[in-house]
């Protein structure tokens, strides 16, 4: 059974197939639900059809490493970074570049 806020999303989706809000807050809403086939899905088509909606690429990454795609992970974080530079969004390149530094094992502490 489908939850109610999925079906409205789907419901915005027909109406809106290209809004790139409506795309990540279905990618987000089947991550909720543990589907990650159809999370995997809304991200990838976000990132392909709308590289500059930034916050895709946080939890893209996320997503990778979950399912124990390292490497993916990292290249994720990456176009993350660079989309956020691009956009001058320091913020997400902030949180990016924390989340890539953990993936890629570069968040050392000094003893």
């Amino acid at each position: 059974m489908q939850s109610t806020r999925l079906t409205k999303l789907l419901a915005f989706l027909t109406n809106e197939p290209q809004d790139p809000f409506i795309l990540y807050a279905l990618a987000t809403e089947y991550n909720s639900l543990k589907d990650t086939d159809n999370a995997f899905h809304y991200y990838l088509k976000l990132v392909a059809e709308h590289p500059d909606y930034v916050g895709t690429y946080y939890h893209l990454g996320k997503l990778y490493q979950q399912v124990g795609q390292q490497e993916r992970a990292v290249e994720i974080y990456q176009a993350g970074m660079k989309a956020a530079r691009d956009k001058g969004d320091r913020h997400a390149f902030s949180e990016l570049q924390g989340a890539y530094n953990s993936a890629a094992g570069l968040d050392y502490e000094d003893d």
